[in-house]
């Protein structure tokens, strides 16, 4: 699917997610995309990465779905490049539908438009620490 506007970028990760596409995911990212993730030690760097990273989280879900949800969707956009930065959230479903758990992330994109459309060429999302926790370890 070649996105012509950015906006459109959230909706088409969403069913891709709930699909379980790993392709069409990966159609999502540029070929030299990059990400920080909340979840992993290492950045995501290339195309590949985040196909192999669709395929593992894909494939650990068995029956289970994802919903994707994003609000307060904000964006700036300019011929070739935007921003996209909302609160996220991933809900785990059954094959009813019935919710099983879920985790919310703010959530930051990078697009360019290239010959394909507007793909994502960084993505940022970020958990915030509970108020006073900054700087504690844990014993």
């Amino acid at each position: 699917m070649s996105l012509t506007d950015p906006r459109q970028w959230p909706e088409a990760y969403a069913a891709a997610v709930y699909a379980k596409d790993v392709e069409a995911f990966t159609a999502l990212y540029a070929p030299d995309a990059h990400a920080f993730d909340t979840w992993g030690a290492a950045p995501l760097n290339g195309q590949a990465a985040f196909r192999d990273m669709a395929a593992e989280w894909f494939g650990s879900l068995g029956d289970e779905r994802v919903v994707v949800t994003c609000r307060e969707l904000h964006s700036a956009e300019s011929a070739d490049l935007a921003t996209l930065h909302a609160f996220i959230e991933f809900q785990a479903v059954n094959t009813d539908g019935q919710p099983l758990r879920a985790v919310q992330e703010r959530v930051t994109w990078v697009l360019a438009r290239l010959s394909g459309g507007w793909v994502v060429t960084h993505q940022h999302t970020s958990a915030p620490l509970g108020f006073g926790t900054a700087g504690e370890t844990a014993d």
